[in-house]
């Protein structure tokens, strides 16, 4: 229901209660106040009512605003929490919903969501490969996907992994094959063909886990320290990365019910919705007991760590690979991922003498042979296995 009796301008106590509720700070909460006043004035310039505050028109407000020196403000991205909260409250319309490509696209997805599990950022992952999939095929084929056939796979494969890097090639055709086997079962191709997926040349464990150095682990958390916002928060982050091995959407995901300090426990949200507990280790619980206390500011989010900067919500697995490339540049080092102190933090547990199960447990591998890669850095169990080396007489 959209309010049609009430100009814009008088919501204005409105959004700053919401803003200041969502931790935006007063300077920025006034500059959205006039902000909205300078849409009301320019709606009624160009005789518009609410409902026609459109997507278009929205543009329409921020280029006249540049056009009139605002250079850096508004932007599409600035004009965002003022459009979210007069849609919340019904003052203008709620964008409809992007209509899905293929009815397919919208099945498989909940095949992906419902039957396999999948969380959100791996399922938006394969959406990703499969739209570009679908993009490569013939209209005729799009419309009428009986008609595909193993022709059409294996050109759209060379098509689009001539180009690509190894990894890329590697998860679109495990994609494609999830995809046709789905497709064939649902009855939308009348055979499998999965089997048509070419293979990509690449070998599994083929090289070493890329550990980074004790001293530049150091470097890095220290690197924290000389933060002005943030530091205690990305502390915590890193330290629980390195000591317990997490994912980056493990971190994001953790929330304030996962640690368990009594028993001194903490769950971790995995893959397929797994939840395992872990023991926290003295420092790991200290470092975020400091950013707890410190630094998390007010917010009804449940989650652990916390934007800097407003909306206050959790942070996101981009937000943990930001704090770590940040990181990097303040500690002077080659810019690095997250998964790389995952592969830390298991060469440190084999170095400190734990073995390959005990590093698949707390790294909570699925299969064995994804931890037995690590066996290529216990030089010392590898040197008891190493042959004598004959001798030659002269």
């Amino acid at each position: 229901m959209i309010v049609r009796d009430r100009t814009l301008a008088s919501f204005g106590a409105g959004l700053a209660e919401e803003l200041a509720g969502l931790g935006y700070t007063p300077d920025c909460i006034a500059k959205h106040v006039r902000l909205l006043r300078r849409l009301d004035e320019w709606m009624a310039g160009e005789g518009l009512t609410p409902a026609e505050l459109t997507g278009a028109n929205v543009e329409r407000f921020v280029r006249t605003r540049r056009a009139a020196g605002q250079l850096r403000w508004p932007s599409q991205r600035g004009v965002a929490p003022l459009l979210g909260y007069l849609r919340g409250v019904g003052v203008v319309p709620t964008p409809a919903e992007p209509a899905p490509v293929e009815p397919v696209e919208r099945a498989y997805r909940r095949y992906l969501v419902e039957e396999r599990a999948l969380s959100t950022s791996t399922v938006e992952d394969y959406e990703r490969y499969v739209r570009v999939f679908f993009s490569q095929l013939a209209e005729p084929v799009r419309a009428d996907l009986t008609r595909l056939s193993a022709a059409d796979v294996t050109a759209a494969v060379r098509s689009q992994c001539r180009s690509r890097s190894l990894g890329w090639a590697k998860n679109f055709n495990t994609v494609l094959r999830s995809l046709l086997r789905f497709l064939f079962l649902e009855g939308h191709v009348p055979h499998d063909l999965s089997p048509s997926v070419l293979s990509v040349a690449g070998w599994r464990h083929s090289g070493l886990p890329k550990a980074l150095d004790p001293n530049d682990v150091a470097r890095l958390l220290a690197s924290c320290a000389r933060q002005r916002r943030a530091g205690r928060r990305d502390l915590a982050i890193l330290t629980v990365v390195v000591r317990l091995g997490l994912r980056a959407g493990e971190v994001a995901g953790l929330e304030l019910g996962d640690l368990d300090w009594r028993a001194g426990e903490i769950i971790v949200r995995g893959k397929g919705s797994r939840r395992d507990r872990l023991p926290l280790p003295d420092d790991v619980g200290e470092v975020i007991v400091d950013y707890l206390r410190h630094e998390r500011p007010p917010t009804t989010s449940r989650h652990v760590f916390i934007l800097a900067v407003a909306p206050r919500a959790g942070i996101s697995t981009k937000t943990v690979a930001g704090v770590m490339r940040c990181a990097c540049e303040r500690a002077g080092l080659a810019p690095i991922g997250p998964h790389r102190l995952r592969h830390t933090a298991a060469t440190e547990m084999l170095r400190g003498g734990a073995s390959l199960a005990e590093v698949g447990q707390v790294l909570r591998h699925e299969h064995h042979e994804t931890t037995s890669i690590y066996a290529k850095v216990d030089l010392c169990s590898l040197a008891m296995l190493a042959m004598p080396w004959p001798q030659v007489s002269a």
